[in-house]
């Protein structure tokens, strides 16, 4: 029992927490890039796998692929937390690291839906299946691994280059985009380019192995183990224990579900929407937040560090009613700056929709349902971003601005004559669906806006390792705290592209998918105001069993 304490108590050298942080944050970014990649070339992605003539459904298809993924990282978690907190968690997230490298990988090497037909999405989801089960594994592991070496009075500041390195996964995937697109004819790149920043998940893998097979395992397992106090069944430990439940539900709703909705929301609802709905060029919006990301990244080393010497709670109570303040505008400044002449041709022209069951059904093809005539054109603005208003009416029509279009005859048939049609009498009427390039002032203020957004994602996230570290006890640590870590992460935040999208699809307004955003962090708060601890950090204790 003396030597088991004593490991425990053991206070690691300088260089050991550097390489511990190091091949952690390392490990996490190389992971998180395997995830993020599918996000970022999204777009492609839904040509290659899932080609339908509704651009509205087929980026749809790509969220829900995108969902599906998060969707099993609650049982990644159960899985590899039972693992991790039997067998050790240094091989247990080598083992979720392998998983990861090797399926995004095979997502490169899948023939397109034109080649091989429905087996192209379907083995595609499979592969985003295994990738979420390894990342159900990946984080707990990281944090827990970093949060059992850093002395207390650090933990924060440590464990927070986990967090800024997930940050560091969407950073890593828009630069080898970015690369790719360099040295890589453009017509090449989305005709087969597109496949080479998933197989060089290879060659990360190989990086990431090498870095944390140098690792040895964290001192407060090595103890457990010594003096026999390992969990003998982990996952059912974690909701009998006393207090625990409680923890996990604070954990899920007040930690997980404020930080992913808001993460998603700033790096991946902003790509899409200044991508898709705000019309800018592909090129620019890559550079664009590459830019806000890499900056970004600081914010939740500060905030981590902060965290250390005012506790955990505080930064994550005003993040998330900052959060609850600005997204609107923030998302509304953007949309300003990124194509000012779609806001003011929408103003000055205002598109009116009039027809009978005027409303859209986002899912009808796929579903085999009838869309109604007036539903096909609301579907067909909405891809091209253009706010409308819809009134009752007998007959189908639509007006810009006061003035009637004439409604080809192949409109109601054929989704290409509709779009076509559409945008022509729009761009007459003065809307611009070009890709667009902002002025510098404009790109420089949409940064600014990204940043802000960002400052919000940090404060919600930027301690939640060492938070949730410290909230349960070690021999169960590392299935607690991933289980409500990842179905948080998994279905609050996994699925808040697609619930966005669904909810943009059937309102026809590009903001109103925020309000899911909103929603979960506005219950998320008061969970987290009653739910955490005030003041300092303190390590998890048994008289906390309540």
């Amino acid at each position: 029992m003396a030597e088991a304490q004593a490991l425990a108590d053991r206070e690691p050298t300088a260089k050991e927490i550097r390489l511990v942080v190091g091949a952690s944050s390392a490990g996490t970014i190389f992971e998180w890039y395997d995830f993020f990649i599918y996000g970022t070339l999204f777009a492609l992605i839904g040509n290659a796998f899932f080609p339908t003539e509704n651009e509205t459904l087929k980026i749809l298809y790509v969220w829900a692929g995108f969902a599906i993924g998060f969707a099993f990282r609650p049982l990644g978690a159960i899985l590899f937390g039972f693992l991790g907190d039997r067998l050790g968690r240094k091989y247990t997230f080598l083992v979720t690291v392998t998983l990861m490298g090797i399926a995004t990988a095979g997502v490169g090497l899948v023939p397109s839906a034109a080649s091989i037909g429905g087996w192209a999405p379907a083995i595609v989801i499979l592969l985003r299946i295994v990738q979420g089960l390894a990342l159900g594994g990946e984080y707990g592991g990281a944090a827990i691994y970093v949060a059992e070496h850093a002395p207390p009075e650090k933990r924060g500041f440590y464990t927070s280059f986990i967090q800024a390195s997930v940050v560091g996964g969407f950073v890593l995937s828009i630069i080898v985009v970015l690369g790719c697109r360099f040295l890589i004819p453009e017509e090449a790149f989305n005709d087969w380019g597109w496949r080479v920043p998933f197989l060089l998940s290879v060659v990360l893998l190989g990086i990431s192995l090498w870095m944390r097979l140098k690792l040895s395992e964290s001192p407060v397992f090595q103890a457990m183990k010594e003096a026999g106090e390992t969990a003998g069944n982990p996952f059912v430990e974690s909701f009998t224990y006393p207090g625990n439940k409680k923890r996990i539900f604070i954990a899920l709703f007040g930690v997980a579900g404020i930080l992913t909705t808001i993460w998603y929301s700033a790096f991946f609802s902003t790509l899409s929407f200044l991508q898709r709905d705000m019309r800018l060029d592909e090129l620019t919006v890559e550079v664009t937040m590459l830019i806000a990301g890499v900056i970004s990244m600081s914010f939740y080393i500060m905030v981590g560090k902060w965290s250390d010497r005012i506790g955990r709670k505080k930064p994550i109570i005003i993040g998330a009613l900052a959060t609850l303040a600005l997204l609107f505008p923030v998302f509304w400044g953007m949309g300003a700056l990124a194509n000012p002449g779609l806001a003011e041709a929408a103003e000055r022209t205002p598109v009116v929709v009039t027809g009978e069951q005027c409303v859209t059904d986002p899912f009808a093809d796929l579903f085999g349902r009838e869309q109604t005539d007036c539903g096909k054109v609301l579907g067909t603005l909405i891809a091209s971003g253009v706010a409308y208003s819809v009134e009752e009416g007998e007959t189908l029509g639509v007006s810009v601005g006061g003035n009637p279009v004439a409604i080809g005859d192949d409109w109601l048939t054929n989704g290409a004559a509709r779009t076509e049609g559409l945008q022509g009498a729009l761009s007459e009427a003065g809307f611009d669906f070009t890709r667009q390039v902002p002025p510098l002032a404009n790109l420089v203020g949409i940064i600014g806006l990204l940043l802000v957004i960002g400052v919000l994602s940090a404060l919600t996230y930027g301690s939640v390792a060492a938070l949730l570290s410290e909230m349960f006890p070690p021999h169960i640590r590392y299935s607690s705290m991933s289980i409500p870590y990842h179905i948080g992460a998994g279905y609050l935040g996994g699925f808040l592209p697609l619930i966005s999208g669904i909810i943009v699809a059937s309102t026809g307004n590009v903001y109103s998918g925020l309000w899911y955003t909103w929603a979960v962090v506005a219950f998320g708060v008061i969970v987290a105001w009653f739910g955490l601890k005030d003041g300092p950090p303190t390590d998890f204790a048994d008289d906390e069993n309540t």
